[in-house]
């Protein structure tokens, strides 16, 4: 594992990802900021939240290059990316679940379908992304 290339994979996936998420209202998606979530969800400053995307960002990427990328049996960096950003958005869901419940928040309110769609498309990107920049 090239440890170097893994975390610019993470910090490049991570803001392609983050710039979708932001541009995602002007395509009908929810308008989200994983920084200020994360921030809110456990009472600290949004610079905090944000230092903490790019940690869990440089983190997953560190996880495709150590063991993912070599349990994924795709030769196509395309699908592999996808795969991986599916794999991702997974682990950030259960990741929120354990967040809420170890610090005791209620899960959002109203319809939640179109946050999880919007959510599952930039893991997507940031799977891409990530797989792109790190390389077979």
């Amino acid at each position: 594992m090239d440890t170097s290339k893994a975390i610019l994979a993470g910090v490049v996936g991570t803001a392609i990802m983050t710039a979708f998420m932001m541009l995602a209202p002007f395509m009908g998606l929810p308008e989200m900021s994983p920084p200020e979530m994360m921030a809110g969800m456990i009472g600290v400053s949004v610079i905090i939240g944000w230092i903490m995307h790019f940690m869990i960002g440089i983190i997953f990427a560190l996880l495709y290059a150590g063991f993912i990328s070599s349990m994924l049996p795709i030769h196509n960096i395309w699908i592999k990316g996808l795969a991986f950003g599916v794999i991702a958005f997974v682990l950030g869901q259960v990741g929120m679940m354990a967040m809420r419940a170890i610090f005791d928040i209620a899960g959002p309110d109203g319809n939640m379908m179109p946050m999880m769609i919007a959510s599952l498309v930039g893991h997507i990107v940031f799977g891409i992304a990530v797989v792109r920049t790190y390389g077979r």
